[in-house]
């Protein structure tokens, strides 16, 4: 009897062991590690249906200093700079500005260059096949929404490197809303020259973190009653928008994958109907609660956005 207690409760423990390995997981961790340890010089272009952003992304790794640059290529510019976990933002006709974070807010998911254990309570980590992405080996990776409220988000690695080399919002049916594709990349051994001047260059003191208090107070104005499984209030407050300078209560929710903003305010002169726009991934759902409206911004399916707008009711 005490042998097959013990053979029972190995089949258990082997059971256990081989639901815990995920290929697909393991892939996108040595990702995140390729990503802050190789040295790089990467060119991609973000493309939302018929606009196109391109992009250059150079990384390097000089003892235990990480430098990071990412730069927008198109209009009057955006760059970037990262020095370990302080990050300056060049933004055109404004005063640079700098920010005490371990990544930068760019066009790829922060939470891919982290440990994306997080993730595993509300979405699937899926081996797909393989193919050639800008003329290198690549291993197709899905991140599968658990539900049909977000969207999945497919990722394409460099079999070599283990480097990004595309990536993808797709819908429930299959079809690519946005998608990432780098057209270059190398890798080397020592850091570019323009990352190592970096070191030299003299940024300013990175801002004071927000008061959560009064995200707080400002939380206790709304009520939202509804949003998909996962999410948590990241940030609340109210300030006025550039556009019209109209005041506003805000709040920033994230599933620790995806960011969602509702914007409340009062109405605007004029009757307005609830709809939605999209541009690639991003749905704008603006709704019209009669003495208030609500805007909810995020790379969510219109359907979702519309159920987080209409759920929102002053606090009691």
């Amino acid at each position: 009897m005490k042998v097959i207690t013990f053979i029972l409760s190995l089949v258990v423990s082997f059971t256990a062991f081989a639901n815990d390995i995920n290929p697909a997981k393991d892939l996108l961790l040595k990702m995140a590690n390729a990503v802050h340890n190789r040295n790089f010089d990467a060119s991609f272009v973000v493309v939302k249906g018929k606009t196109m952003e391109p992009y250059r992304w150079i990384h390097a790794k000089q003892g235990d200093t990480e430098l990071e640059h990412l730069s927008l290529l198109n209009g009057a510019g955006l760059e970037m700079v990262r020095v370990n976990n302080q990050v300056t933002y060049f933004e055109p006709q404004s005063e640079p500005y700098s920010l005490k974070t371990d990544s930068i807010a760019g066009p790829i998911p922060e939470v891919l260059f982290k440990d994306i254990e997080r993730l595993s309570a509300h979405y699937d980590f899926v081996m797909g096949g393989k193919g050639r992405i800008a003329g290198r080996a690549a291993q197709l990776v899905r991140i599968e929404s658990k539900d049909e409220f977000k969207y999945n988000y497919w990722i394409w690695l460099d079999m070599e490197s283990s480097l990004l080399l595309k990536a993808a919002y797709v819908n429930h049916e299959g079809e690519a809303l946005e998608q990432l594709q780098l057209t270059h990349v190398s890798v080397t051994e020592q850091p570019a020259s323009m990352l190592l001047e970096v070191l030299n260059r003299n940024f300013p003191t990175p801002l004071p973190e927000s008061d959560l208090g009064g995200a707080e107070n400002t939380a206790k104005n709304w009520s939202i009653n509804w949003l998909p499984d996962g999410f948590e209030l990241l940030k609340s407050d109210r300030h006025k928008l550039d556009l019209n300078n109209e005041l506003t209560d805000y709040y920033l929710f994230s599933d620790g994958f995806v960011e969602i903003s509702i914007f409340i305010q009062r109405p605007l002169p004029g009757k307005r109907l609830s709809g939605a726009l999209t541009s690639g991934a991003t749905t704008v759902y603006v709704h019209n609660g009669g003495n208030f409206d609500v805007s909810v911004v995020g790379n969510v399916p219109s359907m979702t956005a519309k159920a987080i707008a209409e759920s929102v009711t002053r606090a009691l």
